[in-house]
C-alpha cells in the first residue's frame, strides 16, 4: 500500500487554514491578498526569531486576519537557558498585550525532549491566548510521546513535517498524529508546502491547517491558488450531500 492509498479520499478536510510565514509587513499584506487565512510573524534568522514590537503592532493594525507571533530569542538551537526563559516570557506577555492572536514557541531540552518547564512558563505568560509549538517538534526523538506532553500542557497546535524535511514525505505520520490528538490539538503541516504538492499532502493526510513560507510572494500565491483549486470540488460535493 502506497502513502497516497493509506487513507480514504473522503477523509480529507474541506476547510483548511492556510498560514503564511512572513518576516515583513509587505510580505504579510501580499500573503493576505493571495488568500492566507492567518500569518505567522517572524523576526530575522534561520527558523525565525521574535519580531520587533513595532512590526507586530503594525501587522495587527493593518491585517484583517489573525497574527501569530514567533517567540524565539536566538537561532543557535532550541535549548532555552534560565535567562532566555525569563526574556521569552516577557516577550510573550508583550505580544499578548499588543493583541497577538497566538504565540509560537518550541523550547527543547539538551536531549531533544520538550522542555516542559519553559513551555509551562510561556503558557502562563500567554494567559488566555493560544500557544503553538513550532517545528522544533521535528527534532524530538518520540513524536507520539511529545504530542501527549504538549496536549497535557495545553498547547493548541503543532507545526510539523512529521519528522521529515518536507511535510509531504511525513504525511502518513502527520495523519497519525492528528488522529492521536483528535479535537484536543491541531496538527499543522509545514515544510516545503508548495503549489505542486499541497494537493497530494491533503490527499494523504486529513489535516485542518497547512503552513507555507511567504517570503517569496509569487510562490506563496501559487500555493494558495493550488489549495483553493484542490478544495473547491470537495467543498461543492460536501455542500451537495448536506
Amino acid at each position: 500500500m502506497t502513502l497516497f492509498q493509506s487513507l480514504p479520499r473522503d477523509t480529507v478536510s474541506v476547510s483548511v487554514a492556510l498560514e503564511a510565514c512572513v518576516a515583513t509587513l509587505a510580505q504579510a499584506r501580499a500573503a493576505v491578498d493571495a488568500g492566507a487565512t492567518r500569518v505567522e510573524l517572524c523576526g530575522p534568522g534561520e527558523g525565525g526569531t521574535t519580531p520587533s514590537m513595532g512590526l507586530l503592532e503594525e501587522c495587527l493594525s493593518s491585517l484583517a486576519v489573525p497574527v501569530h507571533v514567533m517567540i524565539r530569542g536566538h537561532t543557535e538551537d532550541f535549548v532555552v537557558s534560565t535567562d532566555w526563559r525569563t526574556i521569552m516570557a516577557r516577550d510573550v506577555w508583550h505580544a499578548v498585550q499588543a493583541g497577538a492572536h497566538a504565540v509560537v514557541i518550541g523550547p527543547l531540552t539538551a536531549s531533544g525532549e520538550v522542555d516542559v518547564a519553559t513551555t509551562r512558563a510561556l503558557l502562563e505568560s500567554a494567559e488566555h491566548v493560544p500557544v503553538v509549538f513550532h517545528r522544533a517538534f521535528d527534532r524530538v526523538p518520540d513524536q507520539s510521546r511529545a504530542l501527549d506532553t504538549l496536549i497535557e500542557l495545553g498547547i493548541s497546535a503543532v507545526l510539523t513535517a512529521g519528522g521529515q524535511s518536507r511535510a509531504l514525505d511525513g504525511a502518513l505520520v502527520l495523519a497519525q498524529l492528528q488522529a492521536r490528538a483528535g479535537d484536543r490539538l491541531t496538527i499543522m503541516a509545514g515544510g516545503g508546502v508548495r503549489s505542486d504538492n499541497v494537493g497530494a499532502l491533503l490527499r494523504a493526510a486529513p489535516l485542518r491547517a497547512v503552513h507555507a513560507r511567504a517570503t517569496e510572494p509569487e510562490v506563496f500565491a501559487a500555493t494558495a491558488v493550488a489549495l483553493r483549486e484542490y478544495l473547491a470540488p470537495r467543498t461543492r460535493t460536501n455542500e451537495q450531500s448536506t
